[in-house]
């Protein structure tokens, strides 16, 4: 599925179209359609991984056209490192996706919600809940 940007990436600015591509059932890959570099990021699915819950603000909200009946994915950044269980996920910046009209924003968590969420969260104390 091909997005637009609404509000550019935090430190990508010139990226105005990405196309996002499912990995796994856990992981999906972001990559920009627009910039010569093809810059790219590797998604996690939150909500697979701990409760994961986030105020969606009402700026983003009106930016993405998002309703009750909306359809959004929401997704946060991990930073690939090997072993995979040293990679580290960005809980407080998610993406957030509208799939019924393809637009997408990077929005930051304040308040509470940036209380409960790392910046910087090691994907292998996940991995470890769960064995």
């Amino acid at each position: 599925m091909q997005f637009e940007l609404k509000l550019p990436l935090l430190g990508f600015e010139s990226i105005k179209e990405m196309k996002l591509t499912k990995i796994d059932d856990i992981f999906m890959q972001l990559v920009s359609i627009d910039d010569v570099n093809r810059t790219s990021f590797t998604l996690i699915n939150p909500f697979v991984l701990k409760a994961y819950e986030i105020e969606i603000p009402n700026s983003v909200e009106a930016l993405l056209d998002i309703k009750s009946d909306t359809n959004i994915l929401i997704f946060n950044i991990v930073v690939i490192h090997k072993p995979l269980e040293k990679s580290t996920i960005n809980f407080v910046a998610p993406l957030i996706f509208n799939t019924d009209n393809f637009t997408m924003v990077q929005t930051i968590l304040d308040g509470k919600a940036a209380k409960d969420h790392e910046m910087a969260e090691c994907i292998g104390d996940f991995l470890n809940q769960n064995d």
